[in-house]
């Protein structure tokens, strides 16, 4: 997520999320995604006919939440739960649901979460800390597959069998309980210039963020509960920062399009259910990104629902 603290949050695309989610007709709609609050709060002052509902996972976020709720009052609702659990919520049917997928700003930028590796503080990396366990326990624990899919498969490093080595060498040592320090072995140990414009060590935080939250089988589980929330004519409008991330989305717009979902699959009798908006995703433009570089990999897509 792009969200830092709802005051000062300014919000990815959000003329485009707007566009696509078409607020001007007001109803009901969910941002699921709450974050910040730069995305909801955005909606909330410019489509005054619109009530909104939120969900974010993070305890920390109930307060930017309240903040808004004296500002809107009931026009704005707040669960604190993961989106993979909207179905259970008593919800009304949608006229349109937002996601904003990936970390934000606020937990990045935040040395005691443990996300960052520019900071002196123990890895954590939790989306929720009072759930699951801390990046720094998996590094000491996990076993070398899981290490192996944190890495190679939700980090997307080439490098991972190197990584991984390194981390099973370097357990008891010290050197995994916090971020500076592991992010330095790891460049000690791989050569710059294989990373160019990155730090050597920024796929295997992001792998490893990625595993701790179970943060791409959280959005197989919420998109087809999102779509089933749909009032006909109701738009799902997915923001992704992430390869794998965006690839889950499109897959899933294929199947509801009644289009093959990959290169793999010759033919689709599936049936259409829905029409997708953007043929191509959108992008930030270069003002966006100049100004939050933190935007440049976002890619939109959007779907309609018969």
């Amino acid at each position: 997520m792009s969200g830092e603290n709802a005051a000062v949050h300014v919000p990815i695309m959000p003329q485009k999320v707007a566009h696509y989610l078409d607020l001007r007709r007001g109803g009901d709609f969910l941002d699921s995604t709450f974050g910040g609050g730069g995305h909801s709060r955005y909606f909330l002052e410019n489509f005054p006919d619109i009530r909104l509902f939120a969900v974010d996972r993070d305890p920390e976020a109930k307060g930017r939440a309240a903040a808004l709720k004296q500002l809107f009052g009931e026009r704005f609702h707040f669960f604190c739960t993961t989106f993979s659990q909207i179905g259970a919520l008593s919800l009304p049917f949608l006229r349109g649901i937002f996601f904003d997928f990936g970390v934000s700003s606020l937990q990045l930028d935040d040395p005691s979460r443990g996300f960052s590796f520019r900071y002196h503080t123990k890895l954590d990396m939790r989306m929720d800390p009072t759930r699951g366990i801390p990046a720094r326990e998996f590094l000491e624990t996990a076993s070398r597959w899981q290490l192996e899919e944190a890495i190679r498969d939700c980090g997307e490093e080439r490098r991972w069998r190197k990584i991984v080595d390194l981390i099973l060498e370097n357990r008891g040592s010290g050197a995994l309980q916090y971020a500076d320090s592991f992010a330095a072995l790891i460049a000690e140990n791989l050569p710059a210039k294989f990373y160019k414009k990155i730090h050597p060590a920024t796929q295997t935080f992001q792998g490893l963020r990625i595993a701790i939250n179970g943060e791409l089988e959280e959005i197989r589980g919420a998109l087809p509960r999102a779509f089933d929330l749909l009032a006909a004519g109701g738009r799902l409008v997915a923001l992704s920062f992430h390869s794998l991330e965006d690839r889950i989305v499109k897959r899933f717009f294929n199947e509801k399009s009644g289009k093959t979902v990959d290169r793999h699959e010759k033919y689709s009798d599936r049936p259409r259910v829905a029409t997708i908006l953007t043929k191509r995703p959108e992008v930030p433009d270069s003002g966006e990104i100049f100004t939050n570089h933190r935007c440049r990999s976002a890619k939109l897509r959007a779907l309609e629902k018969f």
